[in-house]
């Protein structure tokens, strides 16, 4: 039996002056709650109630250990009333972590709107391209593309995103739109990071994959950058669908070699504790998954 229950019998029975009314109070047989008081005793091996004819009083022992009970299981009380208010009120801070042109480009405009619906909570972005360990962290909910481990918590699928390749219809149209993976050694590849003087990219079709090795006319700090010298008109550049959602929406980027495109990536939502989590938790997964599965730049 737990110290919690016997400490409960215990108190239920100091407070009423009876074991049977002990036992009401607490909707238990009147034996179990004297087993409960028994099972207290010998573990304290101190006798805390005198028993006689007229029933049941505390001795001086039973009474300095009911004042101590009565603290204890007020602040049990206390701290469990505390929890259900954090469970249905969504107030306080909420962590989410998500890449960045992820952030930029499609998560920003729902964070806005739940905010002006639950104004009580403050939200901290985080943004990173790896899958964050939520515990270790400190990340209430993070926005993931990839495969997921098995490990990962809740998972709540919202979309699919896959690799482009692009350029502005006026380039395509000055260098010819590339029919095979070769055809780009003729010509101008842009690419982001620090890849080197030489940049490998990566094609599957009809279930064979191959690779072309390229030497890029401009490397750029960050994939927005090449995405926007792709739009000027500098060259091909490659990138995830989501990236250049809003360039190619508009027009101003156009993709080519589609049938080597290598197979879309699952986008994922992932939260700790499932419907126990807090509140700001819930509601905001509740309020973001339809929308994100909603947006055209995570279909794929």
């Amino acid at each position: 039996m737990s110290r919690y229950r016997e400490m409960q019998a215990f108190d239920a029975v100091a407070r009423s002056g009876s074991l049977a009314a002990g036992a009401r109070q607490l909707e238990l047989s009147t034996a179990t709650v004297m087993r409960l008081v028994a099972a207290l005793e010998s573990r304290l091996q101190c006798e805390l109630l005198l028993r006689g004819p007229r029933g049941i009083e505390l001795n001086a022992s039973g009474e300095a250990f009911a004042a101590s009970c009565q603290r204890i299981l007020e602040g049990i009380a206390e701290a469990e009333h505390s929890l259900g208010g954090l469970q249905a009120h969504p107030a306080g801070q909420l962590s989410v972590s998500l890449p960045l042109l992820m952030a930029d480009r499609i998560f920003t405009p729902i964070a806005l709107d739940y905010l002006a619906a639950f104004p009580e909570i403050r939200l901290v972005s985080q943004h990173r391209e790896d899958l964050p360990r939520l515990l270790q962290d400190g990340i209430d909910v993070a926005l993931v593309i990839g495969a997921l481990p098995d490990s990962s918590g809740f998972a709540l699928p919202v979309g699919s995103v896959r690799p482009v390749i692009c350029a502005s219809p006026g380039y395509l149209a000055r260098h010819r739109v590339p029919q095979a993976p070769e055809d780009l050694k003729a010509h101008r590849i842009i690419v982001a990071g620090s890849q080197g003087a030489v940049s490998e990219w990566r094609f599957r079709h009809q279930d064979s994959a191959r690779s072309v090795r390229l030497t890029p006319r401009l490397s750029c700090s960050t994939t927005q950058a090449a995405i926007r010298a792709a739009s000027l008109g500098l060259g091909l550049t490659r990138c995830m669908s989501h990236e250049a959602h809003a360039e190619l929406s508009s027009g101003n980027l156009q993709v080519v070699l589609q049938d080597y495109a290598a197979p879309g990536l699952p986008v994922q939502l992932i939260y700790r504790e499932g419907r126990r989590a807090a509140a700001r938790v819930r509601t905001f997964v509740d309020f973001v998954v339809p929308r994100l599965r909603a947006h055209p730049a995570l279909r794929g």
